[in-house]
């Protein structure tokens, strides 16, 4: 439940839907928090990694769903660096993550979260230079449906206690010596605003429907911002963004989502 409102589930007080995950009767889990559960903390920082971790910013993000997450359980998982792309000196560096979730009592495969991480301060390593992996191209034609997303502004404030502690999204002094005016949201709180849009589009509130969730982050978004998701769906696939409305900017873009079938259960 605190996972769900911290992405902003039960801001709009006449959306019932949204209670299956705020409220204990019938409770589902937001599939999103996958992303949260058992996750290995500031590890770049508290690793001898050489990163400038005030300098790290969140670049993309992915999750698969393998099963529906529980509501209540024990989960473990592992995660593993897979690249490191250096785009030069100056120019920063990729780190590029899989993390695997498991069920702790049976083993079972839950889901398989994917981050890349932009090391602004860190380019010009010496390794070696090539392109990022391929992203998602969203479709040309207008949306086939728009959804406002309003999000707090005590956002990331709550989003932090999900464990992500970074002071980066709560003081103001750690957010100007890192250039921004002040404390911006979570890359992951974004993400889980982006699925409430896609749950509630496309899914009708039912998070096992949700197959996988995957974008990028195209610029810092601040607690209060109204976030516009735009959609286009193609048979199981949906496309999106979402704009910050306020300052006119694409905010997550190349964003994609499979949906299942209404009646599948796992």
């Amino acid at each position: 439940m605190f996972y769900a409102l911290s992405i902003g589930m039960g801001l709009d007080p006449d959306e019932r839907r949204e209670l299956g995950y705020v409220y204990e009767r019938d409770l589902q889990a937001v599939p999103t928090m996958a992303v949260v559960l058992a996750q290995p903390s500031r590890w770049i920082e508290q690793l001898p990694t050489g990163i400038d971790y005030s300098k790290v910013v969140h670049g993309e993000q992915g999750l698969v769903m393998h099963r529906s997450l529980p509501s209540e359980g024990t989960v473990v998982s592992k995660t593993n660096v897979v690249d490191i792309i250096d785009k030069g000196a100056g120019k920063g560096a990729l780190l590029i993550t899989r993390r695997m979730l498991h069920d702790k009592s049976s083993g079972a495969l839950i889901a398989t979260i994917s981050q890349t991480i932009f090391c602004r301060a860190d380019g010009g390593f010496g390794g070696t230079q090539r392109p990022a992996p391929a992203v998602h191209y969203l479709p040309e034609r207008p949306a086939d449906m728009t959804v406002k997303m309003p999000t707090s502004p005590q956002a990331a404030l709550l989003y932090r206690l999900n464990g992500d502690l970074n002071p980066l999204h709560a003081d103001p002094d750690v957010a100007a010596k890192a250039g921004f005016p002040r404390p911006i949201l979570h890359g992951l709180a974004t993400y889980g605003v982006a699925a409430r849009a896609i749950l509630k589009t496309v899914c009708g509130y039912d998070g096992r429907r949700l197959r996988s969730l995957s974008c990028r982050f195209s610029a810092p978004v601040f607690p209060g911002d109204t976030l516009q998701a735009e959609i286009w769906q193609d048979g199981d696939v949906a496309s999106f963004r979402l704009r910050a409305i306020e300052r006119d900017l694409v905010a997550v873009t190349n964003g994609r989502a499979e949906i299942r079938p209404a009646d599948w259960s796992q």
